[in-house]
């Protein structure tokens, strides 16, 4: 079974952020700053070692969960046909999770960079390679919008992944917007991403219902 360039990269990234937290193990306090509200403000912590550890070891498992899916899918042909896609959403995602990697420490140390700064376009971006993703993602059982009604016609799973990579990327860049309303800067990312969410769902039972009409 052959490693992936991109996978050594995913890898790599996983182990970096280990290697940042024993750096600045030294310098946290024993409780650290590790959530924030829809403002920006403070209202969590966590000892010293989750802080500092808990996203490395989420992105070791994460790392290890998505080398897999595409080696334990049935239809794992059909992923090879996007595979790009997959493993450039992938390194996105590992990115995406060192920068609130970093927020974290960041804030801990005294540098009071908000969330409601940086999230919206980071998850902007994000959002934006999660379109692209979607619009190239071919049938299979791990990724993409699986409803009942994807999975049972091919016909049905492409146009709704046609329309949930543009609507993805239109929340990508609503999302971006947020930069300048930092008060409901959250907002801005979590109210279209789930409202994409909904309406692919029933896009696909509609289309379904059309097909079999």
């Amino acid at each position: 079974m052959s490693v992936r360039k991109s996978e050594i990269l995913i890898v790599g990234i996983a182990l970096l952020s280990f290697a940042i937290g024993v750096y600045y193990y030294p310098q946290m306090p024993e409780q650290m700053a590790s959530h924030w509200n829809a403002k920006g403000q403070v209202d969590d912590y966590l000892s010293k070692f989750w802080g500092l550890f808990l996203i490395p070891i989420t992105l070791v498992g994460l790392a290890l969960l998505f080398m897999a899916v595409p080696r334990m899918d049935p239809l794992r042909e059909n992923i090879e046909k996007f595979r790009k896609y997959y493993d450039g959403f992938v390194i996105l995602f590992m990115i995406f999770m060192i920068f609130v990697y970093f927020q974290t420490i960041l804030w801990n140390i005294g540098i009071k960079l908000s969330p409601n700064v940086f999230l919206p376009i980071a998850a902007g971006i994000m959002f934006i390679g999660a379109g692209i993703l979607v619009e190239n993602t071919k049938q299979n059982w791990f990724i993409g919008i699986r409803t009942p009604w994807t999975l049972s016609s091919d016909k049905v799973w492409d146009k709704t992944h046609r329309m949930g990579g543009k609507l993805f990327k239109i929340s990508g860049v609503i999302a971006i917007v947020g930069i300048f309303f930092q008060s409901y800067a959250v907002y801005f990312v979590l109210v279209p991403a789930i409202l994409v969410a909904a309406y692919t769902v029933v896009y696909s039972y509609f289309e379904y219902k059309k097909e079999m009409k």
